[in-house]
């Protein structure tokens, strides 16, 4: 049977075992939360592109300005919001502050997510 293009049983038999496992499974509405937050972030194109830069090689807003056609101060807010959502660091060199991606997960998220739209 289809619904909406769904495909839907034949059935409405409640497979309680699999709803309790599941259930029991299930992180905290907070943390569902804050992971929902996380992927709103990456609902961005221009941040999409920040992270691939910063996944090639530590930048400064400078650099990223001039890679992606935009001026510093829009990538200095694009960098804000990363940040708070803890995807990108920096570091202070002298007079330049470099950003790098924060850590190994964000790299395998963005990496994940690059391979599954190329599949």
């Amino acid at each position: 049977m289809e619904y909406n293009g769904i495909e839907k049983c034949d059935s409405t038999i409640i497979h309680e075992d699999v709803i309790e496992k599941v259930k029991d499974s299930m992180p905290p509405e907070e943390t569902l939360y804050d992971l929902a937050e996380l992927f709103k972030v990456f609902g961005d194109s221009t941040r999409i592109r920040i992270l691939h830069a910063l996944s090639a090689s530590d930048m400064c807003v400078c650099d990223i300005a001039a890679l992606l056609g935009m001026t510093q101060s829009a990538i200095s807010h694009q960098l804000r919001v990363l940040k708070q959502a803890r995807l990108v660091k920096y570091r202070k060199e002298g007079k330049t502050i470099y950003y790098s991606l924060a850590d190994d997960h964000v790299t395998q998220i963005f990496a994940q997510g690059l391979e599954h739209v190329n599949e």
